[in-house]
């Protein structure tokens, strides 16, 4: 063969080709694997609750202004009754939340979904019904208004389980729906006629028990809002435009506090403009009042929490998978340098089941993942890899003294990516160090190599020197 490092390197490289190919056939795995957990968290919406969002106590009145209109000239001139349909809001003063939230998982075959169990009691305060009282626009008009309705909107109505209003020492009747033209999805009491346009304070108190999965939101209605959550989820993440003043978190759970003034939110002015109602994600989580597609400026201020899995093991697996090709080339580098200092030949096949055995180690991760817990997996899979490439490679390279440091070394990646997994802020740093050191390894390995005496010097004749042009004879 005339040049047999050229038509290594091509084989090599169309090796690295077929690699490439196969792990992104895993990572493809990988995704259909979070999207049929994403369809399980839809499923079990659907048959449960959806994410939630807590908006209320408001008070609302439906009013009617018509009035009589003359239109047209002389015979046709013609007397018409025109009308105006509006809708009178009351926010709360003050509004404060008490709630505690047990977590249930939920499963649908090899798929959980965490749900969760809302115990709240809301304790809304009036300075005023003054803003209930109907006003004429036009002279002589006619004013009708409904009862005034105390309201309170949930994300999805299903999760209501049990609920309990009072009006001072009254007790109120709860009923399903809100009667209001935008978040209809609630509950709703009617209010004594006698309370519109009094002067004197208002308090109503609720005790409201609310189921929903993964996500829990609240609309800071109030003047002043008050909210105070507890949980037995040890790792809440806080969303919203919000978040808290106060929060503390640990393996037994969560406690987080907000204090919000309507000085910073306009909460208030988003309901009464009809803003739609968002669980603390736009796209990947639509409702009824937020389909997909919303961005933040459709939607009402509101802040939540989110109960999510840290050990996501599609998720772990997926930024696993994106690790692969800098396995794949670092051991080749490492085979290669073996081949180039220990005078050994190895052929790209050999190269090629190494490479199938790294990409091998991906799947094995996210199949055992959905059975085991993600950390035991992980030890799993890296340790068949590794005795697998260790024992292949003590007979690719001639003997144990060979292969068992390569097996050490593959087996240090798989420790450095675990490392890697965990980390979140610092992975990049982490990362970036390491490679840094395995490129000094290989640059000190490899400084007395003649690379140019790899391949057969290419002979070559310098050119005769022209004969002397013989004297002319005198």
């Amino acid at each position: 063969m005339k040049h047999p490092l050229i038509t290594k390197l091509a084989a090599l490289g169309a090796v690295f080709v077929l690699l490439l190919i196969g792990l992104a056939q895993i990572e493809e795995v990988v995704r259909d694997r979070q999207r049929y957990r994403t369809l399980t968290a839809q499923s079990v919406a659907e048959s449960l609750a959806g994410p939630q969002t807590l908006m209320g106590p408001m008070i609302h009145s439906a009013c009617v202004e018509s009035w009589d209109a003359e239109t047209g000239k002389g015979e046709e001139r013609r007397t018409t009754e025109q009308r105006r349909e509006f809708l009178l809001t009351a926010m709360p003063e003050q509004l404060q939340v008490r709630s505690s939230v047990g977590m249930e998982e939920r499963a649908r075959g090899l798929h959980k979904v965490n749900t969760f169990n809302l115990k709240t009691h809301l304790t809304a305060q009036w300075a005023g019904l003054a803003s209930l009282q109907a006003h004429s626009t036009v002279k002589g008009s006619r004013l009708q208004c409904g009862a005034p309705i105390v309201m309170v909107a949930v994300g999805d109505a299903r999760g209501i389980r049990t609920a309990q209003v009072s009006l001072g020492e009254q007790a109120l009747a709860l009923k399903p729906g809100t009667f209001h033209p935008t978040y209809s999805r609630g509950l709703h009491a009617v209010l004594p006629e006698g309370v519109r346009g009094q002067a004197e304070p208002l308090t109503l108190a609720l005790d409201l028990e609310l189921v929903g999965t993964e996500r829990l939101s609240i609309v800071p209605l109030g003047g002043n809002t008050d909210v105070k959550m507890t949980g037995s989820w040890p790792h809440p993440s806080f969303n919203g435009r919000f978040l808290p003043s106060e929060r503390t978190w640990g393996p037994e759970g969560f406690t987080a506090q907000w204090r919000l003034s309507s000085l910073a939110t306009t909460a208030q002015q988003d309901v009464q403009a009809g803003r739609r109602i968002c669980a603390g994600s736009y796209d990947d989580a639509p409702t009824e009042y937020a389909p997909a597609g919303t961005t933040p400026r459709d939607c009402a201020d509101s802040f939540g929490v989110a109960f999510v899995d840290p050990v996501n093991p599609y998720t772990l697996a997926d930024r696993a998978t994106k690790y692969g090709l800098l396995f794949i080339a670092l051991t080749f580098v490492a085979v290669g340098l073996f081949e180039l200092m220990k005078r050994l030949r190895v052929h790209p096949v050999q190269y090629l089941l190494v490479g199938a055995a790294l990409c091998s180690f991906f799947l094995l991760l996210v199949s055992l993942s959905e059975h085991l817990p993600f950390g035991w997996s992980y030890l799993a899979a890296a340790t068949a890899c590794v005795l697998l490439l260790g024992y292949y490679a003590s007979h690719m390279l001639g003997g144990l003294a060979r292969g068992l440091p390569l097996g050490l070394g593959i087996a240090l990646l798989y420790g450095l990516l675990y490392v890697l997994l965990q980390l979140e802020q610092t992975a990049l740093a982490v990362g970036s160090v390491a490679l840094f050191l395995v490129l000094t390894a290989v640059m000190v390995l490899t400084r007395k190599v003649n690379w140019y005496g790899l391949t057969p010097a290419q002979r070559s004749t310098p050119p005769a020197m022209p004969a002397a042009a013989p004297k002319d004879a005198p």
